[in-house]
Parts: C-alpha cells; sequence; structure tokens
C-alpha cells in the first residue's frame, strides 16, 4: 500500500519548513482583503505561520506577511490571529 504524501509550507515567522496542518493560514483574495483562513480552501495567495505566538510576533516584527502579500496588514489581522492562537 501506498504511503500519502503530506504536504509541507513554510512558515512565515521561523521559515521552518513543516506538515500544512500543524500551520495557520493566512490569504490574500482576489479582492485584496487578508483574511485567516482556518480550513485552508480559501482562494487567494497564502502565507503560513505556526501555531504559537513566537512566531507570529517575528512575522510580525519583520514585516513578513507584508513582504510575502505586497501590501500593508491591518493591526487587526494580527490580533485576530493572536486570539486564534491562544484559544487553541
Amino acid at each position: 500500500m501506498k504511503t500519502k504524501k503530506i504536504p509541507m509550507r513554510m512558515c512565515v515567522g521561523c521559515g521552518q519548513m513543516k506538515p500544512k496542518a500543524e500551520l495557520t493560514r493566512v490569504v490574500k483574495t482576489p479582492e485584496d482583503q487578508v483574511l485567516i483562513d482556518n480550513k485552508g480552501k480559501m482562494n487567494g495567495r497564502g502565507a503560513y505561520v505556526c501555531k504559537n505566538v513566537e512566531c507570529l510576533n517575528s512575522a510580525h516584527k519583520s514585516k513578513r506577511l507584508e513582504r510575502a502579500f505586497k501590501q500593508q496588514i491591518s493591526e487587526e489581522i494580527y490580533l485576530n490571529l493572536k486570539k486564534d492562537l491562544l484559544n487553541e
């Protein structure tokens, strides 16, 4: 029986490759909205962050999400991400 391939993605905070299921996806939609994609199925450009606050703080401090999406990210998105991470 074949083993199933596990999709790997890079965290924008720490730069480590991890399984997609262990990361939180942030999406820039075709309408230029930046949203948190909990299911991982939304249309648009995605960036991944580890499910810990240190990686999120690192990505925020070095503006890696802004670089990934080539646009300004509001503080509200960072606050929502932090709230989601603390609730898990």
